[in-house]
């Protein structure tokens, strides 16, 4: 697992503690301990739990149980001793205490797993723990799964693992299909969307993103349209529930905050499952009326319902996995079922209460109340620990906790047989068409970043735009004045080659509300953003320039372009002129003359920068997007070989400008960029140069119809056939597949130049601002 020198410093560990006997039977008692923190519920020989009448299901207020108030109340009051620890460092400290905090870094080292996270090691210690896999389908050789908020996909490389490095399911023919927010949308909240895309970019068909392709499983039409996606499996024998949303603001209130996400979670299960199917659902803290009636509706479905805290799943959180066995009321819950899909959506769990107290059962209200109590005292008792801990550690409870950590990952590994996977036999090498292999490069792998105290944090949210990015990581980089035009060292070489044109399709979804997510640039910054345009009482694109940039000259542009344009002689020995398509007026580009040497200049309209209210949509205006994709259309209609273009462009966030760039690159010899543009020009100007007809046949048709595609949903009409939320307009969202967009240098170039355009903008802003 390690080298010699590191089982040597083990070896030493376990001598000493030994030869401490009264360690041994309590280290070998805790560690047993760590792995066995199951609860289950029995359910009594009378049936007294059954299915409660669906007429009085979401029909009575929510009551709060007493008992379980008292042990939230006791756990908020642990936990708000909490508030003024800075949180970088005390997760340090308690990565430090976790007793199985070693174990992803065994497990990466023994098993090559695929995308080795935390989640990855929680579901393969659900697999071994219990008997996850329904026997039928074992027997048959045939394994349906489907995994709901599954980003980034480790539950499914962990099942993966299991499956290929198992004897006895080695040879299964294993079907999945998972759902997610989709990190490529645009709208989708930066908050709550995983950015992580490792394992989704290189097996797009298996995941479901619904109509509007958010990836939102709370929507009552997404629910539908999944079961028909999953409906070519045979049978669905395991479900899988990873979801939860951002409540770093009120962690107090995490269960009610999470609530309606876990009714959907399970409403989506006990449709999709087929009879004797599993299901795992992770839920957090177990108080409020909503769980005890989920967990109820659950206990009379499933034959087992088990409550479950990996041992890889930190002590301190409020965490749990409750693990269903053999679904055997299929039938039986129909009614009820009914009902949830008609009420489905983001607000199920605020309405009405799934089932009034009546209807519950003393004999499970007593059974949870205990479940919870033991969960409560595990959780507490650690957060307690660690507090003790955080003050001081004496040199022996740090070797201790040294001894008890290596002891953990040995035990993980033994216990769950852990196997070596080869590469080649992970997921994202057996699809047709990979996608690069650091689709993910420069991308944040996760949820935003928590810095600070949670009361540093409450009063961070009070401060202005402005004073936030005074106090933020990018504040230096955002008040630097620009000394020269960047963007030149930035270059697409071109003509691009292997675009697969034929495969190209376009994708219509909901319109856009704003840009709040992009694969091609960083999420911070784009927050940044977004706030100081929602407070900014300036508008920045009618904003002076700042005194201490170095605004990039028209001229100068002009020059480089004749520079990159490769001069040429006819038959005759005459010099060929080559042409500049510009899209700007004259008085922008400072350039009254039509000529630059050889270089003939040629004048068009560039595409209207989005009206004001339409700012936070930055470039996903669907009016601009048209707009600047016939000006692609047009530039390659009428450009001849070796001519060049200058393209001003707002910003590149979506996936239609990215494509759009794609394009430009597929067709030109070199796209480079210039940030800031001339005074007058907003965002940056991209200097394409030596244009290539042939390659720009090929694209044409395609683009041509893309652009009257625009046109469609721009009239507002609702796209019925593709069956949108109601009173949601349309638009096209995407026309390259990204794993086309996410291939070579494009990303890293879109990035760099979003980076710059961002950069300038709220330079720009915080400039006007103090003025």
């Amino acid at each position: 697992m390690s080298s010699g020198r590191g089982t040597r410093r083990k070896v030493c560990k376990l001598q000493h503690f030994s030869n401490t006997a009264a360690f041994e039977p309590e280290t070998l008692t805790e560690i047993q301990g760590m792995f066995s923190k199951i609860r289950t519920y029995v359910k009594p020989s009378d049936e007294e739990w059954c299915i409660p009448d669906p007429n009085a299901a979401l029909s009575h207020s929510a009551e709060e149980h007493r008992g379980l108030q008292v042990l939230k109340a006791s756990l908020n009051e642990v936990k708000n001793q909490l508030s003024d620890k800075n949180v970088e460092v005390w997760h340090q400290h308690t990565n430090s205490t976790n007793r199985a905090g070693k174990v992803i870094a065994a497990v990466r080292s023994a098993a090559n797993a695929e995308i080795c996270t935390q989640a990855w090691c929680k579901f393969s210690e659900i697999l071994g723990t219990f008997n996850l896999l329904p026997e039928e389908a074992l027997q048959n050789g045939e394994l349906n799964t489907v995994h709901l908020c599954e980003a980034p996909g480790a539950f499914i490389t962990a099942l993966n693992h299991y499956l290929k490095t198992s004897e006895s399911t080695r040879y299964c023919d294993w079907s999945w299909a998972a759902n997610t927010l989709n990190p490529y949308h645009e709208a989708n909240g930066g908050g709550a969307t995983i950015a992580d895309d490792r394992l989704i970019a290189n097996t797009l068909p298996w995941w479901f993103f619904g109509s509007d392709n958010t990836g939102n499983v709370m929507i009552q039409n997404h629910l539908l349209e999944l079961q028909a996606f999953v409906a070519n499996m045979r049978r669905v024998d395991v479900v899988t529930a990873d979801g939860s949303v951002d409540c770093q603001e009120k962690p107090d209130e995490q269960e009610a905050l999470v609530a309606s996400l876990l009714y959907c979670e399970v409403t989506a299960a006990l449709l999709l499952l087929s009879p004797g199917g599993s299901f795992v659902l992770k839920m957090f803290t177990l108080y409020e009326h909503s769980s005890v009636c989920l967990l109820y509706l659950l206990t009379c479905c499933f034959r087992s319902v088990n409550v479950f805290k990996p041992a890889t799943s930190k002590s301190g959180n409020s965490e749990v996995y409750v693990v269903c066995l053999n679904y055997d009321a299929k039938e039986a819950v129909r009614p009820l079922l009914s009902k949830l899909i008609r009420n489905y959506g983001p607000h199920l769990a605020d309405r009405e209460a799934l089932f009034p107290n009546s209807l519950v059962p003393g004999s499970f209200l007593k059974q949870h109340e205990d479940v919870c109590s033991y969960f409560h005292a595990l959780q507490v008792g650690t957060i307690t620990e660690n507090l003790r801990l955080f003050e001081g550690m004496s040199s022996e409870q740090r070797q201790r906790l040294d001894y008890i950590r290596d002891c953990t990952a040995q035990e993980y590994l033994q216990r769950f047989q852990v196997s070596f996977l080869p590469r080649i036999r992970w997921l994202s090498r057996n699809t047709v068409s990979p996608a690069c292999c650091s689709v993910s490069a420069g991308r944040p792998l996760g949820q935003k970043k928590q810095t600070g105290s949670f009361n540093e944090r409450r009063e961070l949210q009070t401060l202005s735009w402005r004073e936030r990015i005074e106090r933020g990581c990018h504040a230096p980089w955002i008040q630097r004045h620009c000394a020269e035009a960047l963007g030149t060292g930035c270059v697409l070489e071109g003509p691009l080659s292997g675009c697969q044109v034929d495969s190209w399709y376009v994708i219509v979804g909901a319109a856009l509300p704003a840009i709040r997510n992009s694969a091609f640039c960083d999420g911070g910054l784009l927050n940044h953003l977004n706030e100081a345009l929602t407070d900014a009482a300036v508008d920045w694109t009618r904003a002076p320039p700042c005194d201490s940039c170095h605004a990039v000259c028209a001229a100068s542009i002009l020059s480089d372009v004749a520079g990159l344009c490769v001069a040429t002689a006819d038959s005759d020995g005459n010099r060929k002129q080559r042409r500049c398509l510009v899209f700007g007026s004259c008085s922008v580009w400072d350039a009254c003359e039509g000529q630059l040497g050889d270089l003939v200049l040629t004048f068009s309209a560039e595409p209207s920068a989005p009206p004001r209210g339409c700012i936070p949509l930055h470039d996903g205006d669907p009016l601009y997007q048209q707009q600047l994709l016939g000006c692609v259309v047009f530039s390659l209609q009428t450009l001849n070989s070796g001519d060049a273009l200058l393209l001003p462009v707002f910003s590149a966030f979506t996936r239609v400008t990215a494509a759009v760039v794609l394009c430009l690159h597929a067709c030109f010899r070199s796209v480079t960029f210039r940030c800031p543009p001339p005074p007058g020009i907003v965002g940056a100007v991209l200097v394409c140069a030596g244009f290539c007809p042939k390659a720009a046949a090929r694209l044409l048709p395609v683009l041509t119809d893309v652009h009257d595609r625009m046109g469609q949903p721009l009239r507002g009409e609702e796209d019925s056939g593709r069956n949108l939320p109601s009173g949601r307009h349309s638009q096209v969202l995407q026309f390259v597949p990204m794993e086309e967009l996410l291939t070579g240098g494009l990303t890293e170039f879109l990035r760099t130049m979003n980076s710059e355009i961002i950069q300038q903008q709220l330079h720009s802003l915080m400039q006007s601002s103090c003025s």
